[in-house]
């Protein structure tokens, strides 16, 4: 169960998503990155104009055939000549009615991340645990009747990954990126038994995985960390370990990169791992001298030439400490 921020790119929009309790996402990867990241279960607000709106359970998913031609979002033509519409699609149960600033000291995780990035720049933000606590005792029980959006005759599909960017047809395939990877990671490490394999493999005694959560990109003075595992009620201090993560070889400039997100986060930083297809002799003995710990991933029984659905590829993930 997480949280999640979504954000919304006009007023126009805003008012539709709060009408009908719909969200949308574009046709593009980073549309599918959200699709991916928020799960049925999930809790979401709306973020627009430095304003945090309502509380939402998520109660069902769905991808969208020829989406261009179906309500309530119209398509958006930018300068480019691109073309962005909404098939990727978030069906909400409304639990509370709000409108509260972002500056409030509850939204300081997100808004935090959003001072450090110059800006929204970005589908979605996930907030912790005790964001998600403060929210559900803000405004009041949402009590608003909602507009049925009608729409007859629609068709859905299942997106899927390729490994060849020739077999790329967006938005029902896409090909295999960082921030995909990113999303199969964390969601492989908020199930207990595989955030607790993970701490025994960086022999992190004591710690249990019901007590941590696992958090999507959080943005640091210098740059942002592509997975932060933390305690899910600090009390004291909070202990944290961060994960970078690669598609292909690790190298050694990854490993500076790690070195500098652990300096900054300080001492309640337990362990940092770099994830990677592959580490060389040379690069595993660097982690291994600057105390970092290197983590292979890999897809069980996958053929690079075929297309893979998410949840198939979820199944399949595996990762191993060196």
């Amino acid at each position: 169960m997480a949280y999640f921020l979504i954000s919304v790119s006009n007023k126009t929009n805003l008012d539709l998503c709060i009408k009908y309790a719909l969200a949308g996402f574009t046709n593009s990867i980073n549309g599918l990155w959200t699709f991916m990241e928020i799960q049925e279960g999930d809790f979401v607000s709306f973020l627009y104009g430095a304003k945090v709106y309502n509380l939402y359970k998520v109660r069902k998913k769905e991808a969208l055939k020829n989406a261009h031609e179906l309500p309530p979002w119209p398509p958006i033509t930018f300068s480019s000549g691109k073309t962005y519409y909404f098939p990727f699609r978030l069906y909400l149960e409304p639990i509370r009615q709000f409108v509260e600033s972002m500056v409030k000291p509850e939204f300081a995780y997100v808004a935090e991340n959003l001072l450090l990035r110059g800006g929204y720049r970005k589908t979605h933000f996930q907030a912790d645990q005790t964001t998600l606590q403060s929210v559900s005792q803000m405004g009041q029980i949402y009590t608003k009747p909602l507009d049925q959006l009608m729409i007859d005759g629609y068709e859905t599909f299942i997106p899927a990954i390729v490994w060849d960017k020739k077999l790329q047809m967006a938005p029902e395939i896409f090909y295999f990126q960082e921030i995909i990877l990113q999303s199969l990671i964390r969601q492989h490490l908020s199930e207990n038994e595989n955030l607790q394999a993970l701490f025994e493999g960086f022999e992190l005694t004591g710690f249990r995985a019901e007590d941590f959560e696992v958090l999507g990109e959080k943005a640091l003075a210098e740059g942002h960390v592509d997975i932060l595992i933390k305690n899910r009620v600090p009390v004291g201090y909070s202990k944290k370990i961060i994960l970078e993560v690669k598609t292909g070889d690790a190298k050694e400039k990854d490993i500076e990169q790690l070195e500098s997100y652990i300096k900054e986060m300080g001492e309640e930083c337990v362990a940092g791992a770099l994830i990677a297809r592959k580490f060389s002799k040379k690069v595993k003995h660097q982690c291994e001298r600057k105390g970092i710990k290197p983590v292979v991933y890999a897809f069980e029984q996958t053929d690079r030439s075929s297309k893979y659905y998410i949840e198939d590829l979820k199944q399949k993930l595996q990762l191993f400490v060196l």
